[in-house]
């Protein structure tokens, strides 16, 4: 078989079929095997994209962004990429998507394009078409896609749960304060909670109950989606809420660490161990000895102890004296 002829130039990874003749290529060009075809009217050239190694959340985030952006070069004028579509643009925490307990390839997931006033909506095999207000919605541009801005992304998901909205909306907020060992000090924030509040203001929103609920418990020092969704059991669960990501020194001034969620005047830290801190253990079991030498309560979380909430709390309520 005949190796495939070069394609023009001007064309990227992905292109739609009217681009690609356009600039020249024939009929016959674009049936060739090197070339796939994820939606109707694009054709995409084969990357070598080896994501391995991520976890399954990012893993699917990553093929999500794929599919994406396989299909941006056709969207039209007034339409963009939206929903859990932008959020995986926007590099956010996304619940992972399952089907009878399996992970489902972030590349068979619908990509999810709105358009904005009166326009038609895309109806296309792997796509699904929503309708924006106008007058709440903000775009802005990202890896070339036009792709919903952080704001109105968190506000098209009222179908969330409040706890992934709340994680959501933190990273989004998040403020990048300085501080001993703090990464990325200075870097503005993605969103304000002014901007979430002004998105679910004045308009009819999916899920709005959940959308004002998660508003209220968002956060700007919040570092993870982990962090987050603890936080959101401890408050929901009538318990006081705990200081985030809190710097703590010894009685001479010495620097111990910055901690999830803290009860200074109890005394007590809350550290959510996930699999992102296997790379840090020898560092983070000295930390915590250090702050536990220091004469302090130090509650440690894994996966499987805050998917047991009724003994979680309970372990903090004891903590508390509550």
């Amino acid at each position: 078989m005949r190796t495939p002829g070069p394609l023009p130039q001007q064309l990227g990874a992905s292109f739609t079929v009217h681009e690609a003749r356009t600039a020249g290529a024939s009929t016959g060009r674009l049936r060739r095997s090197d070339l796939t075809a994820p939606f109707h009217g694009i054709r995409v050239r084969p990357l070598p994209t080896d994501l391995t190694d991520l976890d399954p959340f990012a893993r699917q985030a990553a093929e999500r962004r794929v599919g994406a952006l396989q299909y941006a070069p056709r969207l039209k004028p007034g339409q963009f990429l939206s929903h859990e579509t932008a959020v995986a643009m926007l590099r956010g925490p996304l619940p992972l998507a399952t089907d009878e307990n399996r992970i489902v390839d972030g590349r068979m997931l619908p990509v999810h394009v709105s358009t904005v006033g009166a326009g038609p909506l895309t109806r296309t095999t792997g796509v699904r078409g929503h309708r924006a207000d106008p007058r709440t919605t903000r775009v802005r541009d990202v890896d070339g896609a036009s792709v919903a801005d952080p704001a109105t992304a968190w506000a098209q998901l009222g179908s969330w749960s409040v706890p992934d909205l709340v994680a959501l909306g933190d990273y989004f907020c998040r403020i990048w304060r300085a501080g001993p060992g703090r990464p990325g000090a200075g870097r503005s924030p993605l969103a304000h909670v002014s901007d979430l509040a002004d998105r679910i203001t004045g308009v009819r929103r999916h899920g709005i109950r959940r959308l004002r609920e998660a508003l209220e418990l968002v956060r700007e020092d919040s570092w993870s989606p982990r962090e987050s969704k603890l936080r959101c059991l401890i408050v929901r669960a009538d318990l006081p809420e705990p200081v985030l990501n809190h710097d703590i020194y010894d009685s001479r001034g010495r620097f111990l660490g910055c901690f999830d969620l803290v009860y200074p005047d109890e005394k007590l830290v809350i550290e959510y161990n996930g699999l992102v801190h296997a790379s840090n253990y020898a560092a983070d079991v000295e930390r915590i000895a250090a702050l536990r030498a220091a004469g302090w309560t130090v509650i440690e979380v894994t996966s499987a102890l805050f998917g047991r909430p009724d003994e979680l709390l309970a372990r903090i309520r004891r903590a508390l004296q509550r």
